[in-house]
């Protein structure tokens, strides 16, 4: 299913689309359907159909409300909106939980600030894929391609990053409506109003989603979110304790490593924002 608008669901099959109807037991049964299901459906006429059944899910996001992603690209801007990195760090977390693979883009690379150009090789360090693009000029664009290829992917991340302007670029006859940053707000204003997956003439299908600027964490438990920090996990095997969680516990590896530097200090202080949020999580299952 590759859209979904006032009570109609639009179907790729075969190189058509049906826009189809649910049954109504259906409705009951599954609840909401999202964006990338796959379903079985009847053809009721010439590119019209029902929706029969909706088949299981390998991987379902949250936000944006997608399913059977394997990539999400993550983007972000080198400029303005200038780069919420807490949030950068829960789209992170999120895709490890839901067994995607992410990639950060940063984009708007021909206008950086040069407080933000340490940043893409920093998240590389720490061993995500990293990419920097401009929509405008064009740079990383083709690498994009290749990224996006073979993939069912996902772009994530605010208003105003230029998710809708990289669209664009990699497929021009798209015209998807894009929006300048707000000056006043420092936001992107919303241009992508809904989820939509797209088919890339370069082979691959991605899904425009609109933008945000909060987001839940997914259900875990508590000793269960160092292993979406990779520098995290990789230090806490030096730690004294199995069972730390890398707050106040003596002979703590991890604290150890973000005072010699080799954990950055935002990530371990979003770890720790991350950690209570579970924990108070935990309290009310």
């Amino acid at each position: 299913m590759i859209k979904g608008v006032g009570g109609f669901y639009f179907v790729l099959s075969e190189g058509k689309i049906y826009r189809c109807r649910l049954r109504g037991r259906l409705r009951i049964k599954t609840g909401e359907i999202l964006v990338g299901d796959r379903v079985r459906f009847h053809e009721t006429g010439p590119e019209e159909g029902t929706l029969e059944a909706v088949l299981p899910r390998v991987t379902k996001l949250e936000r944006p409300a997608v399913a059977n992603i394997d990539q999400v690209v993550i983007v972000f801007s080198l400029r303005e909106p200038p780069p919420d990195l807490e949030l950068l760090d829960r789209l992170l977390v999120l895709s490890a939980a839901s067994s995607t693979e992410p990639v950060i883009c940063w984009n708007k690379a021909d206008v950086a600030t040069e407080e933000f150009l340490s940043l893409p090789s920093l998240y590389e360090k720490i061993g995500y894929r990293v990419l920097i693009t401009s929509a405008r000029t064009g740079q990383g664009v083709e690498r994009l391609r290749e990224i996006l290829r073979g993939h069912i992917s996902t772009f994530a991340g605010p208003s105003g990053a230029g998710k809708s302007s990289l669209l664009n670029a990699l497929e021009p006859g798209l015209s998807l409506k894009t929006g300048e940053v707000s000056r006043k707000q420092g936001r992107g204003r919303h241009t992508t109003r809904q989820v939509e997956l797209l088919s890339l003439k370069s082979g691959g299908m991605v899904a425009d989603t609109p933008g945000f600027s909060k987001l839940n964490l997914p259900e875990m438990k508590r000793e269960d979110l160092a292993a979406y920090f990779p520098e995290i996990f990789a230090a806490e095997g030096g730690c004294r304790f199995h069972s730390c969680l890398h707050r106040s516990e003596p002979g703590c590896a991890v604290r150890r490593a973000v005072e010699e530097g080799g954990i950055p200090r935002h990530r371990y202080a979003h770890y720790l924002k991350f950690l209570e949020e579970v924990i108070e999580a935990e309290r009310s299952y």
